[in-house]
């Protein structure tokens, strides 16, 4: 029999959102205490924050600024609203988080793959929410429809190049524990979220 799709409600989409961006603040924080960097705006908004002293919360929120545009226009008023509140919940989270939580030691390759279970669980409940964390996936998707160049790989080489940029802020070894941290954050995207699967929107 085939089941039928429902709507999720407001209230739960308000408990998905909430609970996928403290899930990946609390990702954000280990990755910061750890000096690591990550992809796609979240790791733009790192890198800044490492270069200029800036707390990570308020350069995430101001990267994000230029794609609700694009956002409104591809994927429509909602998507765009439910974003704009992931984002600024992780922006003021990841602001406080640090108040709240300390590391006596934390391993980097535990903490990297910790981050990435935990943004990947954050993200995939935004997703199931019809949210997301803005950014470059936006542009890849618009660039897509515009040009017909693939969006995975707009946000590839989007990552390669902030990979490439880590390089001359942190340690090699550092990069390449970050890289396994966003690894993971897609492999559990990956293995987790089938639309033909789950089908409440």
């Amino acid at each position: 029999m085939t089941p039928t799709s429902t709507k999720h409600t407001l209230q739960e989409d308000a408990l998905g959102i909430l609970f996928g961006t403290t899930m990946a603040s609390f990702g954000i924080i280990i990755l910061t205490h750890l000096g690591l960097v990550t992809g796609q705006t979240a790791g733009l908004a790192v890198l800044i924050s490492y270069a200029t002293g800036w707390s990570f919360g308020p350069v995430f929120f101001v990267v994000n600024l230029p794609f609700y545009y694009l956002g409104y226009k591809r994927l429509g008023k909602v998507f765009t609203i439910k974003t704009l509140a992931a984002v600024s919940i992780l922006s003021v989270l990841s602001t406080f988080m640090p108040r709240w939580i300390s590391f006596e030691h934390l391993d980097p390759i535990f903490g990297a793959l910790l981050f990435g279970a935990l943004v990947g669980t954050g993200l995939l409940a935004l997703i199931r929410h019809g949210a997301s964390l803005g950014g470059i996936g936006i542009v890849a998707i618009y660039l897509q429809d515009k040009t017909g160049f693939k969006a995975g790989y707009t946000q590839l080489l989007f990552d390669a190049v902030l990979f490439i940029a880590a390089l001359f802020l942190r340690e090699p070894l550092i990069v390449f524990y970050s890289f396994i941290g966003a690894f993971v954050v897609n492999i559990v995207i990956a293995v987790n979220h089938r639309r033909d699967r789950y089908i409440a929107t």
